[in-house]
């Protein structure tokens, strides 16, 4: 595990965190990057022609215990940033309708906005490396 990595969390925390994270979804005050910059989001979404409202019942469905870690971010001027790492295992059908589970490693920032929180889902994708959950 990176030395980048924070796991000192307690489930509490954790669970706070995500509450703040499936609130902001509910209420749809969430983004998912699907630009040219995230061609592993754009392709996921289309491997498994995962529409909107699919998608956000994947990131609604994300447990506590789907937690990996905290990193700060690292792009310049966002540096004070937290995203956070959950990585759900959820039931998909590709195009050919052969079911398949998947892990989803799901990167998410909590930015402020006028004084209410947004979410924004950096990372949506199979997961492509090894992951720890903290609470598994």
């Amino acid at each position: 595990m990176s030395e980048h990595y924070n796991t000192d969390y307690s489930k509490e925390e954790v669970a706070d965190v995500l509450q703040e994270i499936q609130e902001c979804i509910r209420a749809d005050r969430f983004t998912i990057a699907l630009n040219e910059n995230r061609e592993e989001n754009l392709s996921f979404v289309r491997d498994y022609n995962l529409r909107h409202i699919r998608r956000k019942q994947i990131l609604l469905q994300i447990e506590t215990e789907d937690f990996c870690h905290s990193l700060q971010n690292t792009n310049v001027g966002y540096e004070h940033e937290v995203l956070y790492v959950f990585c759900p295992q959820v039931i998909l059908f590709n195009f050919a309708g052969e079911e398949k589970q998947v892990d989803v490693y799901i990167k998410f920032n909590i930015i402020e906005v006028a004084s209410r929180n947004r979410v924004v889902v950096i990372s949506f994708h199979e997961r492509n490396k090894p992951i720890d959950y903290l609470f598994r």
